[in-house]
């Protein structure tokens, strides 16, 4: 097996702060808009506006817990150094791989929430042709 030095986990922190900063922006441009959405609501009871909340809702979801895998990504990848540090090898790369499939679940959940984000613009884009036709 490959040696694992403090270098090796060390090298998914910028990754992982980075994926971070990119769910929470996700997060908080799904939160303005289904707060626009459900105004829009109150004075127009469409179905467009029901199915696009019920999207929006699964990927509040989904973010919820692809920043919940990158937190436990980040907190096995550190504890991974801790195991470094004291020479506890046989440990090492067990929870190292931990800390990579946490990060590979987050990305797995990243990708289903692009394509509800797609699907929920793919509704609106119909709409609209519904209207010009």
């Amino acid at each position: 097996m490959p040696e694992v030095t403090l270098n090796t986990p060390a090298l998914l922190f910028p990754t992982i702060s980075l994926l971070l900063l990119a769910y929470t922006n996700r997060y908080i441009a799904i939160s303005n808009r289904i707060r626009a959405l459900h105004s829009q609501y109150k004075t127009e009871q469409s179905n467009i506006i029901i199915l696009q909340i019920s999207i929006l809702k699964q990927r509040i979801f989904l973010i919820r817990n692809m920043q919940l895998l990158g937190i436990a990504t980040m907190f096995i990848a550190a504890f991974s150094m801790f195991l470094i540090y004291y020479n506890l090898e046989e440990w090492v790369h067990a929870v190292f791989g931990l800390s990579l499939i946490c990060m590979l679940m987050s990305l797995a959940l990243c990708a289903v929430e692009v394509y509800l984000s797609n699907k929920a613009l793919l509704i609106q884009i119909k709409d609209v042709e519904h209207l010009v036709s």
